[in-house]
């Protein structure tokens, strides 16, 4: 070691340099030669008040500033200061990692201190924000668009998360002219010269101009600039005021001012007014009226009168800015110089003559800041400025300037070292001259020379040397020269080594610190040592700083505390504490343990539904927030409400929870909470949608359509109950007879969403049981099972054609078209089917045949004249067989009649005949169609349409012409392509040729009503419609009525008559079987009357078999 060495000079220096051990502090003083840049004009420190935003109101008197620091670093990039021209456009970035923070973090964008940028947002500004969810960081932005000059100036951006905050400044610098005209003001009640602001700013950077304004008492620079640039107008001729208000007045703080006009109407009303707020005369706003002229006296004036006044006379108004000066801040009280002990707390202080003052610290000329480990701390109390340095080092000494617009005050610090025990301590001096003789002093007490202290003179050398320091020796040292009236001092202190003091120390449970996340966690550490020891905190390998906000080191005489605000999980470790002074050190270590509430539950699910109940699942928490979990709390809600209702007060222990009470096809949302001894965590994820419903009906109708030696096939119908849910389908299952109940097999894979199902691959002779069940979101319904367990084989089943009601008439068809004859039948095993034509089988070119084991198709694409006639079907198994005939007639046009002739001509008549064609088109001829036409134009027109009989006479003619006739047949397709034709003409004679028919007695027509063809007694089935024909003839046309069982039916609406060509025919819409009896039908007319009737019997649909007969045909 060393051996310390006090020289004392002009002033007692501190002993030799600490011994070696005390090299290692944990805040090293910056190098000398290293000058720390300036702070941004914007950030506002402890003592110093940030200007307001151009566009911010004036501060009130007493305001505080903004002292908010950032708390947590929750930025993990910063918006930085830039500089934009006038129109142009800057982007500011901040970044947030949010991985650690509960909820998403609020971002507020500040100009000054007041200006919330958010409502601000349009044509100039935008904010943005983004998340990237691989590195979970937030990013928002701020887009300046066609900067203005006013946008200049400090901004903040703060961003918040729960109980986390943090803040940054930053500038914003537009270059663009200024106008300089306004910036001459005009002192009033001051006898200081007029101050053209304009010229200083402009010979000076952006950066210096809140130095200027500090300087020259300015205490709203920007909103200065903004609104003198809004004043700036074109003067126009007032007829109101003579004389107008200047621009802009400035007055000192406490000094009165008067403003004055000059009106044009002497007795004319004037209004003041204060940032467009009416003035009253109080104390301190007297109104004076002197002829033409007006006068505002504001008296005692403070920051509050800083604003915008006008005097509005009628219409008109002019207006003007006050700008309050605050006088210059003098110094009261001076800075002391101190001289301290190395690791000591130093306060230099000094008093202002204004409370609320802005100072400026410097050392050696360079200005004083809050460094990250704030090693400077200052501290304003009223008029009271106050420079603190926590432990005070070799590099604090200097000297220290404080600085405000009005004056300034210095002060020297010198810092001093420390010994050890067993050390030799030596106190040196030197004076002007070796002839001098002195005394050395402890404590005001002459010191003596013994056998551990040594005092020598050697030359102007005077030496105190003191062998093996002891804790006695401990004083102040002074060497007095002889005949001088100075001295010299030094301070000599005896080193206790540090001590720490605590009952538990280690990592065991009985020593473990449980604190709740949230809560504040606060070691307070008994530590004893001389000088007072250096503490420093670590976790694991990592030094513990107060850098993220909520950690807080304080060392204080006899104590260490360590502080962390609102605890978090990372908290949770080993802390150890080291106190070091220059005699050694003493470490211990403390187990911390944070708890917290549990994660939220994981993976809730709805695993089963019913009519008004759900069962929840869900995982536990993966973390249990470090105690174990009681239980868990459940809330529903409608999925379409924003409402969540608990459905448990009192924590469930389980995983699996039925709640009930719920509204059938609603839909819900389920989420949970996990609770511990420490609270209740937040919310789960909510589950997937669900509808409580609960499972359909089952299905009805199960029988067997079909059975082979290797299939079976089934069929049902739907269940009469589906409830609010879709159904899904239906599940079909089998067993053997006899095996357990539970040894039920799936026939298909899956759901089928038909009401058959053929099952395919069965072993031949099994006995087995079938069920069906329906399936919805609720699960399957109870099953509908067969009454009897099936064998599986074939069984034996007659033939049988099932003869549709239209192929047992005659089948009409045109030629050209298509045949398609689908005739079902039944038989087991598959029949031989077999298709002829009057004996002869029916081959492709003739006709297509196509069986199925069902039915059989009989298809002729197109049709001809030779397709008609009988077509007979057999079906046959083995010698059992059934037969059945199909008559096909295919008709075409008929040919055109025959042998035409004119048979008399009288008058204006003709009488025509003619024969009825050779080829009726194999169909009867349903009537003729009758044309004349006139020689000359040969136009013909129709005479008669539909006319049955072969001759005809035809009237109406004129007389003079000559005609000539034709004669088309009509048959069930049409009228015949070619007529015949009149060989001779028929000339109608003029008038003066008078004919003179021959005289006869007219025959009476008139003939009684007779049927000619009778009713005939049917048998039909309920459900399909049946018709009652029969013919008539008489004339005049008989009155025809239908009766039922004696009754008149002609108004009932079951019933239609239809009248046609002397055919009568009833038909009877869907028959039941109350629709059977006697049927009569009555014609009636002059001459008499005639009836006939029939019986009509109705049968059913599906007769009933008789009792103990197991019916297990197809039905068709």
């Amino acid at each position: 070691m060393p051996e310390p060495v006090k020289k004392a000079e002009a002033l007692a220096e501190a002993p030799a340099e600490a011994p070696a051990e005390s090299a290692a502090e944990p805040q090293p003083a910056p190098a000398p030669e290293q000058t720390p840049a300036p702070p941004p004009a914007e950030t506002p420190t402890v003592d110093q008040t940030a200007a307001p935003p151009p566009d911010a109101p004036p501060a009130e008197d007493g305001q505080p500033p903004d002292t908010r620091q950032d708390l947590t670093g929750l930025f993990t990039e910063r918006p930085q200061s830039g500089e934009v021209t006038v129109g142009g456009n800057i982007t500011f970035v901040a970044k947030v990692n949010a991985e650690s923070l509960l909820k998403k973090p609020t971002i507020k964008w500040f100009k000054g201190k007041w200006m919330d940028l958010a409502s601000k947002s349009g044509k100039h500004l935008q904010l943005k924000e983004t998340y990237d969810r691989n590195s979970k960081v937030y990013t928002f932005e701020m887009q300046v668009i066609a900067a203005k000059a006013n946008f200049a100036g400090g901004y903040r951006c703060e961003v918040s998360s729960r109980d986390k905050f943090d803040s940054c400044n930053f500038e914003l610098t537009v270059h663009g002219e200024l106008d300089r005209n306004i910036f001459v003001f005009h002192s009033v009640s001051s006898s200081e010269p007029d101050v053209d602001v304009w010229d200083i700013l402009s010979a000076a950077p952006a950066s210096e101009y809140q130095k200027i304004a500090f300087q020259y008492g300015i205490t709203d620079l920007r909103g200065m600039l903004k609104r003198l640039k809004k004043m700036k107008k074109e003067e126009k001729k007032s007829e109101a005021f003579l004389k107008k208000l200047d621009p802009a007045y400035q007055v000192t703080k406490g000094h009165k001012i008067k403003l004055a006009i000059e009106v044009a109407n002497p007795d004319v009303d004037v209004k003041w007014l204060k940032n467009g707020q009416e003035i009253h005369p109080t104390g301190r706003y007297i109104f004076e009226s002197v002829g033409n002229m007006r006068y505002l006296t504001i008296n005692h004036c403070s920051l509050s009168d800083d604003a915008a006044y006008s005097c509005v006379v009628g219409e008109e108004k002019c207006t003007t800015e006050l700008f309050v000066k605050e006088p210059p801040i003098q110094i009261v009280k001076n800075l002391e110089d101190q001289m301290v002990m190395k690791g000591e707390r130093v306060e230099l202080e000094c008093e202002v003559s204004e409370e609320g003052a802005n100072v400026k610290w410097e050392k050696d000329g360079v200005e004083l800041t809050r460094d990250e480990s704030f090693k400077y701390r200052f501290k304003k109390d009223g008029c009271k400025h106050v420079l603190i340095i926590n432990e005070a080092t070799k590099e604090d000494c200097g000297h220290y300037k404080v600085k405000t617009n009005g004056g300034e005050s210095v002060a020297e610090l010198l810092v001093q070292g420390e010994l050890k025990a067993k050390d030799q301590a030596v106190f040196k001096c030197e004076v002007s001259d070796e002839n001098v003789r002195g005394t050395w002093y402890k404590n005001g007490v002459e010191v003596k020379s013994d056998t551990r202290i040594n005092i020598t003179h050697i030359g102007r050398i005077h030496k105190l040397t003191i062998d093996e320091v002891k804790p006695e020796d401990e004083g102040d040292y002074t060497f007095v020269p002889d005949g001088h009236a100075f001295n010299l001092s030094a301070k000599l202190n005896f080193l206790d080594p540090p001590k720490i003091h605590l009952d538990c120390m280690g990592r065991t449970a009985e020593s473990t610190i449980v604190v709740v996340a949230g809560n504040k966690l606060r070691l307070d550490v008994p530590i004893t040592g001389d000088p007072a020891p250096t503490v420093i905190w670590t976790k694991g390998e990592k030094v513990v700083t107060e850098g993220d906000g909520r950690v807080h080191v304080e060392t204080t005489k006899g104590h260490c505390v360590f502080t962390i605000e609102g605890a978090e999980r990372q908290d949770e470790g080993v802390y150890s504490v080291v106190v070091r002074n220059p005699a050694g050190e003493d470490t211990a270590d403390i187990n911390v343990k944070v708890v917290d509430v549990p994660d939220p539950p994981l993976a809730v699910r709805v695993v089963s539904v019913g009519e008004e109940s759900c069962i929840v699942q869900w995982d536990p928490p993966l973390y249990d927030g470090g105690q174990p979990i009681i239980g868990y709390v459940l809330e529903r809600k409608k999925k379409k409400s924003y409402r969540w209702m608990r459905l448990n007060f009192d924590p469930y222990p389980e995983t699996t929870y039925e709640a009930k009470r719920m509204i059938e096809g609603v839909a819900y949302e389920m989420r949970v909470y996990a609770v511990n001894g420490i609270g209740m965590s937040r919310h789960s994820l909510s589950s997937h949608p669900f509808v409580p419903v609960a499972p359909t009906s089952e299905p009805i109708g199960l029988c067997v359509d079909d059975i082979s030696d290797t299939c079976i096939s089934l069929k049902w119908r739907r269940p009469e109950r589906i409830g609010s849910a879709e159904l899904e389908g239906y599940g079909v299952e089998y067993c053997k007879e006899g095996s357990k109940s539970d040894e039920w097999l799936p026939a298909t894979e899956g759901l089928t969403d038909r009401t058959a199902l053929t099952i395919r691959g069965l072993t031949t002779g099994d006995k087995l049981q079938f069920r069906v069940r329906a399936h919805n979101m609720a699960g399957p319904s109870a099953p509908a099972t067969l009454a009897q367990p099936v064998t599986i084989r074939e069984i034996m089943q007659r033939p049988k054609i099932w003869l549709p009601r239209n192929l047992r008439q005659t089948l009409i068809r045109k030629v050209g078209d298509t045949v398609n004859l689908v005739i079902p039948f039944q038989g087991k095993p598959r029949p031989q089917v077999t298709w002829s034509k009057e004996g002869e089988p029916l081959k492709p070119p003739f006709a297509s045949v196509r069986n199925s084991e069902v039915d059989t198709i009989l298809f002729i694409r197109k049709t001809d004249r030779q397709h008609s006639g009988k077509y007979d079907l057999q079906v046959q198994i083995e010698n059992v067989e059934d037969t059945a005939s199909v008559m096909l007639q295919v008709v075409d046009l008929p040919g055109p009649p025959e042998a035409l002739k004119i048979m008399d001509v009288w008058g204006f008549n003709v009488a025509l005949e003619w024969k009825p064609p050779k080829d009726n088109g194999n169909c009867e001829i349903s009537g003729y169609t009758i044309q004349k036409a006139d020689k000359k134009t040969m136009e013909w027109f129709t005479v008669y349409e539909q006319y049955r009989r072969t001759n005809c006479v035809v009237s109406d003619l004129i007389m003079g012409n000559e005609y000539v006739f034709r004669v088309y047949a009509i048959n069930l397709v049409g009228l015949s392509q070619d007529p015949c034709n009149t060989k001779d003409s028929a000339y109608i004679q003029k008038t003066g040729i008078a004919y003179k028919p021959p005289s006869h007695k007219d025959h009476d027509f008139s003939e009684a009503p007779k049927f000619t063809h009778p009713l005939v007694n049917r048998s039909v089935i309920a459900g399909y419609n049946a018709t009652l024909s029969c013919s008539v003839r008489g004339i005049p046309k008989p009155k025809v009525t239908w009766y039922k069982n004696k009754m008149d039916i002609s108004n009932e609406a079951k019933y239609r008559m239809l009248s046609k060509q002397g055919v009568l025919t009833l038909e009877i819409r869907k028959p039941c079987l109350f629709d059977g009896g006697v049927y009569t039908c009555k014609a009636v007319n002059a001459s008499g009357e005639d009836i006939v009737e029939c019986k009509l019997e109705v049968r059913r649909k599906y007769p009933i078999p008789p009792n103990g007969q197991k019916n297990l045909s197809l039905q068709f």
